[in-house]
């Protein structure tokens, strides 16, 4: 019998740090959950700023491209104008020349020329006639010379502003290339940022993959390890029982005397814990996201009792509750009993309010000894401090 009890308390060592080992596992998932969504909307995030360069980009490009199309244009233009200019300065020299020449030619031989027209003048009428178309030739040389000036001009000027716009569309394509180069380089590392969140998604998943086999081993290990308590619990339960009934074999321990403490509906199931562990509602690890009872934190041996009159339906041994005994006090309403080390009453046997059922223990599916309280109305659980 002692080493029985001497083996119970190792396995039950073994199991709270198994328990302690899954709640750390469960903490090391959830953060691993959390980085993996945080790196996920940073990745979103930042393949939105690579869109909106990417657009940014394309537009300069377009607009590189019909700023090049009209550099191209104007090139053409000026070129053209050029070509003008050059025609327009040559005639100008050619008129200049040959008025020049003219004006010399009669300057020199002027008299000599006047005379030859008088002579060779039939009268005066056809001597003043010649005399008037010498005059409009020298007008007519003095004219051409004014608008071949005043062609020259005005294509000199439409040459300046050709110029000038030409320059600015320079300008402006030297400032679309400046915007390029800076929107690329914005691209290149926003790129180059996508990469390093891709590989910090993949080590991410990679520890939180690794994290989960972890706990699913760590769980498989705590599970072996409650079934072995369990099996020793029975064993010492039914060795203790034994000994009570004179080695009878009977399977229920002797109950003690009925309490009954407390104000509400029901009484408190076990008044001798030191304290209430967990919640209704409670987060606990993945496995049990919303805790359905209450956990009443006690020593191994002490006593439990029914809340209230009714009928016991379950008083036997479960993979997960351990040794549970559940209660039905009619009208939907039912009462659970987890965890026990031993219990006092069997399945079918009528039980009044404060009369014990059973001892705390650690079997089933537990990191420590205490009593898991749970209240289900219509089968649905509710908080039992509403009852208490």
């Amino acid at each position: 019998m002692l080493q029985l009890k001497r083996i119970f308390s190792l396995i039950l060592v073994l199991v709270l740090c198994l328990g302690l080992s899954v709640q750390v596992q469960a903490s090391a998932i959830k953060k691993a959950k959390e980085k993996d969504k945080e790196l996920k909307n940073q990745k979103n995030q930042t393949q939105e700023e690579k869109e909106a360069l990417t657009q940014q980009l394309n537009e300069i490009v377009d607009d590189m491209e019909q700023t090049q199309k009209r550099l191209s244009a104007k090139e053409q233009e000026i070129k053209q104008k050029e070509e003008e200019l050059v025609n327009a300065k040559i005639d100008e020299n050619n008129q200049y020349e040959s008025m020049k020449k003219r004006i010399v030619y009669m300057y020199e031989n002027g008299n000599t020329e006047f005379i030859e027209i008088l002579c060779n003048s039939k009268d005066i009428g056809e001597f003043l006639n010649k005399a008037e178309y010498i005059s409009r030739i020298s007008e007519y040389d003095r004219a051409q010379l004014v608008t071949f000036q005043n062609v020259v001009a005005e294509v000199k000027k439409q040459e300046e502003a050709l110029q000038t716009e030409y320059t600015e569309l320079t300008g402006l394509r030297e400032e679309l290339g400046v915007k390029q180069a800076s929107v690329e380089k914005l691209l290149a590392d926003t790129n180059t940022k996508l990469e390093e969140l891709e590989q910090k998604i993949g080590a991410n998943a990679a520890r939180l993959d690794k994290l989960l086999k972890e706990a699913a081993e760590a769980a498989a290990r705590k599970k072996a390890a409650e079934e072995a308590a369990a099996k020793a619990a029975a064993q010492a339960a039914a060795a203790a029982a034994q000994q009570a009934d004179g080695g009878g074999g009977a399977g229920v321990q002797a109950a003690g005397p009925p309490v009954v403490s407390g104000g509400g509906q029901f009484t408190n199931p076990c008044p001798g814990a030191s304290y209430i562990s967990s919640e209704f509602g409670e987060y606990r690890d993945p496995s049990d996201p919303s805790h359905k009872g209450m956990d009443f934190a006690a020593g191994t041996g002490v006593p439990t009792y029914a809340a209230a009159d009714g009928t016991v339906v379950i008083a036997n041994y479960s993979d997960s509750a351990g040794n549970w005994v559940v209660i039905n006090h009619g009208n939907g309403l039912s009462t659970k009993y987890m965890h026990h080390s031993a219990l006092t009453v069997s399945a079918g046997q009528r039980v009044t309010k404060g009369q014990q059922i059973g001892l705390v223990g650690s079997t089933g599916w537990s990191t420590g000894p205490h009593l898991h309280f749970q209240v289900e109305v219509n089968g649905m659980a509710v908080n039992p401090r509403n009852y208490l």
